[in-house]
């Protein structure tokens, strides 16, 4: 009997990827250097980040994409001299990062088996291929199109609220720590994901029809 009735996806560095990678190939073409994106990073997104940086009110909707954009560039620094160009530098960012074909290929399996999917994630502001997502997904909750982030509780419960489903029967899938901490905190089962590989063995232990070594691509 499968212990679970429905996986709830982020979307960045789960359904997308390669991340680091997409990061590193951004940061060579801007001439960006790597210490003062980290440095930034650390200082808007760590786990000790306060609220409010410009990042959380990015991700609630609360902060334009163009004044965050001016706001990042300002924080950052080029290795060459040459000013950090704000304008589009999020679409820049993401560039580089592509749906995963293995994990789409394991959200239709499991759609197969009659596990709900729903898609549950923080924006930075990137464009979702929302007409796909829609038809592939319920719910779909975004965190700038409701006012929340993770990793506080509310968005977690409306996100449940939307798809029906008691908590203990649902999986929420990130590969942030802290935000998948948050999932366990109002009663989901949580999984940190690392890989694709490693999520289907995980989701084949709760969801026995679901087969743990299949990678195959959507259709």
């Amino acid at each position: 009997m499968r212990e679970i009735d429905a996986v709830l996806f982020d979307y960045g560095g789960v359904l997308t990827g390669p991340v680091k990678r997409a990061i590193a190939d951004w940061l060579v073409a801007d001439a960006i250097a790597p210490e003062s994106f980290s440095h930034t990073l650390r200082a808007w997104l760590s786990r000790d980040a306060p609220d409010g940086t410009p990042i959380h009110r990015l991700e609630t909707g609360e902060l334009p994409v163009e004044e965050f954009e001016a706001l990042f560039a300002a924080e950052l620094r080029t290795t060459d001299g040459r000013p950090v160009i704000a304008s589009g530098i999020l679409g820049r960012f993401f560039a580089g990062m592509r749906p995963d074909p293995a994990m789409f290929a394991l959200a239709e399996e499991l759609r197969r088996h009659d596990v709900r999917v729903g898609l549950l994630s923080n924006s930075w502001g990137n464009t979702y291929p929302r007409r796909w997502i829609d038809a592939f997904f319920d719910p779909v909750v975004i965190s700038g199109e409701v006012g929340l982030r993770k990793p506080h509780a509310a968005i977690y419960e409306l996100a449940l609220d939307r798809l029906g489903v008691p908590p203990d029967r649902v999986l929420f899938l990130d590969d942030a720590e802290p935000n998948v901490l948050g999932a366990r905190s109002v009663g989901l089962h949580g999984l940190l994901h690392v890989d694709a590989s490693s999520t289907r063995a995980a989701l084949a232990g709760l969801v026995p029809d679901l087969n743990p070594h299949s990678t195959g691509d959507i259709t």
